[in-house]
């Protein structure tokens, strides 16, 4: 697509409510933004494993209008364990659409969690973020964990506070290898995120959450 062809397909372009919240689980999560230019514009980064190829099928779909190249597979080397992995990505263009979504969840080039998060934290970005960082703690327990190892104790702690308050969801904070934190689902209240999320979590990422109703 040519440039002027670009220009005009970009003025076409505005998120649609069910885009924004998946976007905002996406930034809670693994998802990323990236400017190109000092911060005019930002375009969304998406990449999952390979064996998540359905949800980040899903994913696309729902950004589908965003994207030129649909998913392409990436071959990454980890030294650490000296083996390759293949994962799935792809990029949305670059737009001035995501600007506000950079500038409050981005301080100094490093993610962060803005003190409105409350105000547009949804059902649907609730799940978005569980299907890119939530795990269960075993079969035998009806806990949750979500890993938000990239916040600050204080930023983990304003999301399980907006959990609460907003949700009714109970939950304590849990560090993980001497440093991180994660948001640790409590049993007793653990069946209202199932109510609010089941509708949302697809199939393939359901092993994540063991039914409870």
């Amino acid at each position: 697509m040519n440039t002027n062809k670009i220009k005009n397909f970009k003025k076409g372009l505005k998120l649609a409510k069910e885009q924004r919240e998946i976007l905002i689980g996406l930034i809670l999560g693994d998802g990323h933004l990236e400017t190109q230019n000092r911060g005019r514009t930002y375009r969304l980064k998406i990449e999952q494993s390979i064996q998540h190829k359905k949800y980040i099928n899903w994913l696309y779909k729902n950004f589908k209008e965003w994207v030129l190249t649909p998913p392409r597979r990436k071959i990454n080397y980890d030294k650490r364990f000296s083996k390759s992995t293949v994962s799935l990505y792809f990029n949305t263009i670059s737009h001035a659409s995501f600007r506000f979504y950079a500038q409050q969840f981005y301080k100094n080039r490093k993610k962060v969690v803005p003190k409105q998060i409350c105000r547009w934290l949804t059902p649907l970005s609730l799940a978005v973020w569980f299907m890119d960082d939530g795990s269960v703690k075993s079969n035998q327990h009806r806990s949750k964990i979500i890993n938000t190892q990239s916040f600050t104790k204080k930023e983990v702690g304003l999301l399980s506070v907006c959990l609460e308050k907003k949700f009714g969801i109970k939950s304590n904070l849990r560090r993980q290898k001497g440093k991180d934190w994660q948001i640790y689902l409590l049993s007793e209240t653990v069946g209202k995120f199932y109510q609010l999320v089941k509708t949302y979590i697809l199939p393939c990422m359901r092993y994540r959450l063991i039914k409870l109703d």
